[in-house]
């Protein structure tokens, strides 16, 4: 009697395993990612990080209504994206960009000029320059490189369109895209271009 009992709960294991396995894997399938989803989430959380630290200098530097609001716009949309790549990359089991990753890189290597992936990070000269400008001139400042960087950022989500495959990875670069592209063409219009 125990071994038909013990035989029986086996079975009944081994089949509960065999469904949890096909389970797991047709749930994964629609959420597989690939290297594109990988580096667009890497990159794009320091390049975000870039451009909320450079909307954080507006506050106490300009007296200009429309670059405090597009600071502020730029924060509140850009900090979440970075919390859910991060969760992306640690559900992936890859690397996630450290805050500290960007003091110890060297952002001319990645500069706006540069034309790599990372297209549209200023230079660490670029930043301080920034830091020390204030009123029309941290406007004009602000506004140029917030250009050079969103359009990085589009350069870099257009990517992923293209050749991610992970859904949620593709639809926020459709965002990212659409939102940036707007604020290029407001930043163009207060910079009267």
């Amino acid at each position: 009697m125990r071994t038909k009992m013990l035989a029986a709960t086996l079975a009944a294991v081994a089949s509960l395993a065999v469904l949890t396995a096909c389970s797991d894997e047709s749930s994964s399938s629609s959420e597989d990612f690939n290297d594109a989803d990988v580096t667009f989430a890497q990159q794009m959380i320091p390049h975000h990080r870039q451009a909320t630290e450079m909307a954080k200098m507006a506050e106490g530097r300009t007296q200009n209504q429309d670059v405090l609001d597009l600071a502020k716009k730029i924060q509140q949309a850009q900090g979440p994206e970075i919390e859910t790549m991060s969760g992306w990359l640690e559900s992936w089991g890859e690397d996630v960009p450290q805050d500290s990753d960007m003091g110890g890189m060297d952002h001319s290597e990645m500069g706006h000029s540069s034309g790599d992936d990372m297209a549209g990070m200023m230079t660490d000269e670029d930043m301080s320059a920034l830091e020390q400008a204030s009123g029309a001139e941290f406007d004009e400042m602000f506004l140029t490189m917030m250009i050079e960087h969103h359009k990085g950022a589009v350069d870099m989500a257009a990517t992923e369109e293209s050749d991610g495959k992970y859904p949620a990875a593709v639809e926020m670069a459709k965002t990212i895209q659409s939102d940036q592209e707007a604020e290029i063409e407001q930043m163009t219009q207060l910079l009267g271009r």
